[in-house]
């Protein structure tokens, strides 16, 4: 069974005309291989039937649909810590392939990727943790469709803000990130070049 509060994200993710992702430990969702999705859930799932495991790993992939869809994809902002990188989830090959496709996704004109080097140093992400903002399109008139919504991944429960001097804090701590982080082309040199070092063992 798929959690009921699960259920809620998926359908602010569906609905999202913008998101901005910081992601302190691993490959966020919409961005994951199928083999790097079944090394994470298998691993946090590992009583459950394998059924049950392909059924989630499959969902897991599905949802990156909204990325390419041709009504209106939606537009991502992604940071990754760049521990993300250099953490071999499923083995070193796993990993080499994994990057390779974060790489391939950056390319999407509605998807943009940047890694937090360790050379940052102290950045509003170390005390937020893993966090995104989610905006809604408009109506016509320019009212929003839903208010912007931040939402956080925990281990046994997750959080979701729509006040606007919640969203406001999460939007100051996402530009600080974002502008202490490589550029696109630096951090796809850097996904390639960790890859080349996973392909060399």
């Amino acid at each position: 069974m798929i959690p009921e509060r699960f259920d809620v994200f998926i359908g602010l993710e569906e609905a999202a005309s913008r998101i901005d992702w910081y992601e302190t430990e691993l490959v966020p969702g919409l961005l994951q291989t199928e083999r790097y999705a079944r090394a994470i859930i298998g691993t946090d799932n590992a009583h459950e039937a394998e059924e049950e495991i392909t059924r989630r790993v499959n969902l897991r992939i599905a949802r990156q649909a909204l990325l390419t869809r041709r009504s209106a994809p939606a537009t991502l902002r992604i940071a990754l810590n760049e521990a993300v990188v250099r953490r071999p989830v499923g083995g070193k090959e796993l990993m080499a392939e994994q990057l390779r496709s974060m790489v391939h996704a950056s390319r999407l004109p509605n998807v943009t990727l940047r890694v937090v080097p360790f050379s940052a140093g102290l950045h509003r992400g170390v005390m937020t943790g893993q966090f995104g903002v989610l905006r809604f399109p408009r109506t016509g008139d320019g009212t929003e469709t839903e208010p912007p919504t931040v939402y956080a991944d925990g281990f046994t429960g997750d959080l979701y803000l729509d006040k606007p001097e919640e969203v406001a804090r999460y939007d100051v701590a996402f530009d600080d990130i974002w502008h202490r982080s490589l550029s696109e082309e630096a951090t796809r040199r850097l996904l390639l070049e960790v890859a080349e070092q996973y392909g060399d063992h």
